[in-house]
């Protein structure tokens, strides 16, 4: 194996560990393209542990910040195999930098802010820290219709993030964050007394779907533009979708218990969702699961 395979492969075992949904939909990318994807991944996993997980995170995330300031500018000395990947992906395909600075950006959100007064707000969080890896990744799933995918992209990751909003209520109330938006909260009479009394109320099930509904939109209108992307990234983007509106399913079926129950879809469902997807790759809806 050599050194770049290694590395590669690496960053295949983080995304693997920590994110089995887009593991799952991207693993039948072709090998050049799957790679880039473990890269990105890799390198947006790093800065979202040193937030969540780091004993000093503003301080570790400035350190990030200048290393990656260095490896832009090609001055990075480093046998890091998540640097060493990425370095060939930037040097094969069209990156967006700013995307990569725009999802750091999100990523400090979470060390000053733990509250959300409106949907904008909590919107705008979602581009920083999901809409803003769909916009690293775009150059590569699609290299000559990147720019013209950007509006699918951005609604997509907008609704991926709501979905993990909706999904860690209860492991954000543990971290003392709650990202549903205060107006919403306060348009159902709820309070945030009663979101830690862990009780899936009348209130709460309005909340809740009141976002669900706004992610199912912007799955919708992300799913619009799928025939612009190129045959071989069709049934990634769209599973990995699928895969995500799902979980807002699996949530109904379990009457809405997400303060000390994780949902998520199977092994077997995500077979299933993929499968379908290979019959139906130009269409852009959504299969239910």
């Amino acid at each position: 194996m050599t050194e770049l395979e290694k590395a590669y492969h690496d960053c295949y075992l983080t995304i693997a560990h920590h994110s089995k949904t887009f593991a799952k939909a991207f693993s039948i990318l072709p090998a050049p393209k799957r790679n880039a994807v473990w890269a990105v991944y890799s390198f947006c996993r790093e800065v979202d542990d040193i937030v969540d997980e780091g004993e000093n995170p503003k301080q570790q995330l400035m350190e990030f910040e200048s290393l990656f300031t260095q490896f832009l500018n090609g001055s990075l000395q480093t046998d890091s195999s998540q640097w060493i990947a990425l370095q060939d992906v930037f040097k094969n395909y069209e990156m967006d930098e700013t995307a990569f600075w725009d999802m750091i950006t999100g990523q400090k959100m979470d060390l000053i802010k733990n509250r959300y007064q409106t949907m904008e707000e909590l919107e705008q969080y979602c581009y920083h820290v999901a809409s803003s890896v769909g916009l690293m990744l775009l150059p590569i799933l699609a290299p000559h219709t990147h720019e013209q995918l950007r509006t699918g992209g951005i609604a997509l990751g907008i609704a991926m993030q709501i979905t993990n909003v909706l999904r860690d209520v209860g492991e954000d109330l543990q971290r003392n964050r709650v990202y549903l938006p205060q107006e919403i909260l306060d348009q159902y009479g709820v309070t945030i007394e009663t979101l830690k009394e862990q009780k899936v109320t009348s209130g709460f099930v309005e909340v809740w779907e009141h976002l669900a509904k706004r992610a199912e939109q912007l799955f919708e209108v992300a799913l619009d533009s799928i025939h612009a992307y190129p045959a071989d990234a069709r049934i990634p983007v769209k599973g990995a979708a699928t895969m995500y509106r799902a979980i807002l399913g699996k949530i109904r079926r379990n009457q809405y218990q997400v303060f000390n129950k994780r949902n998520y879809v199977t092994s077997e469902e995500k077979r299933v969702i993929l499968s379908k997807m290979k019959f139906d790759t130009n269409s852009n809806k959504l299969h239910k699961v």
